[in-house]
């Protein structure tokens, strides 16, 4: 019998021992939280207990003084969760990894040092090129938190904002309602023999779909308008209530608007937001009456609408009350705060688990989708288009 051809040798036959992968070097993160300078913004990414977190698992985080200070935070809060407090600004920017919840000035972009990895939002809506020219030359990698998005195309920092905005833009309502505000005098609630309010939402999004929860657990008549009947009817689904639902129809809109106490604009457009109500039809609404237009950080969806301030939140227009705040959260800086800081903290947590910015985006999908720089180089395809900017392939970058 013939001896049969085996390609392989007797040695590479045999059994072999397992090779097991070799656990990666954990990293120390250097994280620096400057204060913010951006008008009225209170915000802060992290709370002292995040910082806690982070600093028990032998992170280092240095913080500007009173950077907590609009949030209700003190420096003392920080330093006792074992972050390091400075009285120098340039000191809070030098660190490896930044964090801001506005994006850093042009000024503050020349404390940055060069491959730097800064976590702040884009708002792409009011940068410059000058910003991202700055960006590159210090070859910065940067994440935009409102970028960032999971396996199912959420947002998640946007979406917990929006809902605050949303809830927010019905307190608001109810503040400006009162007799001591200028307002009609009405309370936004369900009274006994009393008819209840009636509140017009524009836009069957996140901040509607809040604005309409908070409306209807206080008691007001809600009615919805939406150009999509999907949200219309995803909207119905999760408030679990029948609700008045329209599609943007003018006379049915230019009705409920003359009834209405309260007008909440809460619709999105890919650039600017579309204008749903014209100046005739404000024109026609109540004395009194409210408009709250969440959406004027794009423009608005009332035409009457103008951008106003904290300080200086409300303006009467044909004798109905507007406000134009484009930062609502703002408002509520604590739980926006503390709203941020849980979606940060396990990232930071798990980029010093992989030992770094590039081991994490490298298997982490939803950090690669809120990259819009590495080392320098343009990754995301919208910021390109939007400046005329040459980008590449985030994929092709990190391997």
């Amino acid at each position: 019998m013939s001896k049969q051809f085996s390609p392989f040798s007797k040695e590479e036959l045999l059994p072999k021992p397992e090779m097991l992968e070799i656990k990666k070097q954990k990293g120390e993160l250097f994280i620096g939280i400057p204060r913010e300078t951006h008008l009225q913004e209170k915000r802060i990414c992290l709370t002292p207990d995040a910082v806690a977190a982070l600093t028990n698992q032998g992170h280092r985080i240095i913080i500007e003084t009173k950077a907590g200070e609009g949030a209700n935070y003190s420096d003392t809060d920080y330093s006792e969760a074992g972050a390091k407090i400075s009285y120098d600004v340039e000191e809070a920017f030098s660190c490896n990894i930044i964090l801001k919840v506005e994006p850093p000035s042009l000024k503050e972009m020349e404390y940055i040092n060069p491959q730097s990895v800064l976590f702040s939002a884009l708002q792409l809506k009011t940068q410059n090129k000058k910003y991202f020219e700055a960006l590159a030359k210090k070859r910065i990698t940067a994440i935009a938190f409102d970028f960032i998005s999971d396996e199912h195309g959420v947002f998640p920092v946007v979406k917990s904002l929006s809902e605050i905005a949303g809830i927010s833009s019905v307190l608001i309502a109810a503040e400006l309602m009162a007799k001591t505000s200028k307002g009609n005098g009405l309370l936004l609630g369900n009274i006994g023999g009393v008819a209840p309010p009636d509140v017009v939402i524009l836009g069957a999004g996140t901040v509607g779909e809040f604005a309409a929860r908070s409306a209807l657990g206080l008691g007001a008549q809600v009615k919805v308008f939406d150009s999509s009947i999907t949200k219309l009817r995803r909207l119905q689904h999760n408030l679990g209530s029948p609700i008045f639902t329209s599609t943007i129809q003018q006379k049915t809109l230019k009705k409920a608007l003359m009834r209405c106490d309260i007008a909440i604009g809460a619709i999105r457009g890919r650039s600017r937001t579309p204008i749903v109500v014209s100046d005739d039809m404000v024109q026609q609404m109540k004395d009194g009456a409210i408009i709250v237009d969440v959406s004027i950080d794009s423009g608005g969806c009332f035409e009457t609408s103008e951008i106003t301030t904290h300080n200086s939140p409300t303006f009467i227009k044909h004798g109905v009350i507007h406000y134009g705040v484009p930062n609502i959260p703002s408002r509520y800086s604590r739980t926006a705060s503390l709203s941020i800081s849980n979606i940060f903290t396990p990232y930071l947590l798990e980029i010093g688990e992989e030992g770094g910015i590039e081991n994490t985006a490298r298997f982490d999908k939803s950090l690669q989708r809120g990259m819009y720089f590495y080392h320098g180089i343009l990754t995301n395809k919208a910021v390109a288009d939007w400046f005329s900017l040459p980008y590449r392939d985030i994929n092709l970058l990190i391997f």
